[in-house]
């Protein structure tokens, strides 16, 4: 009887262990992960030296901005260039991307791209902050014109592979369809 019990507990002990790592992840994972709640700790720590309420705002507002209005506007564009796409879906991406590349590229040089900032760059590093608005527009337009170029020569590619397809040939009424050995 003290078998039968052993290996039950032992079925328990392997479940819960298994839904355990399912939602945690396996001990690497783990690791990565406090580390970087370690690392983040540490910056937030560095970060709030300074002015602890107004950098407290900013994040909170930043997170509002994005969950309120940002996201929904960006995931309704998503679907109606999906929904435009049509059957060809797998298109979508060749917008999908450099849009991304470039939306990411405006959040990190937000400031120095609207000239917010200029002043203080300037005299943070002793350079000019003119021009970040135009390098990240050719940035753009050459992230867009790259995955264009990438697009139109994968289209080709395509074009040119012959489609093997199984012709059927028309069954007369009441004719038997034609049979696998001839």
């Amino acid at each position: 009887m003290t078998r039968f019990t052993r290996s039950k507990r032992s079925t328990r002990s392997r479940r819960s262990t298994a839904r355990l790592r399912a939602v945690l992840g396996r001990p690497p994972q783990l690791l990565l992960l406090f580390c970087s709640f370690a690392l983040c700790g540490y910056a937030g720590v560095r970060l709030l030296d300074g002015d602890r309420l107004l950098i407290s705002l900013w994040f909170v507002g930043a997170a509002v901005l994005h969950d309120l209005v940002l996201l929904p506007l960006y995931a309704t564009a998503d679907r109606l260039l999906v929904r435009s796409a049509g059957r060809h879906r797998e298109r979508v991406n060749y917008a999908r991307v450099p849009a991304a590349l470039s939306g990411l590229l405006l959040l990190v040089w937000f400031p120095l791209i609207t000239g917010r900032v200029s002043e203080r760059y300037a005299g943070a590093t002793g350079l000019s902050a003119d021009g970040y608005a135009t390098r990240w527009l050719m940035l753009t337009a050459v992230l867009f014109g790259g995955s264009a170029v990438l697009f139109v020569v994968r289209a080709r590619r395509r074009g040119h592979r012959p489609v093997r397809r199984r012709r059927r040939e028309p069954v007369a009424d009441g004719a038997p369809p034609p049979s696998a050995d001839g």
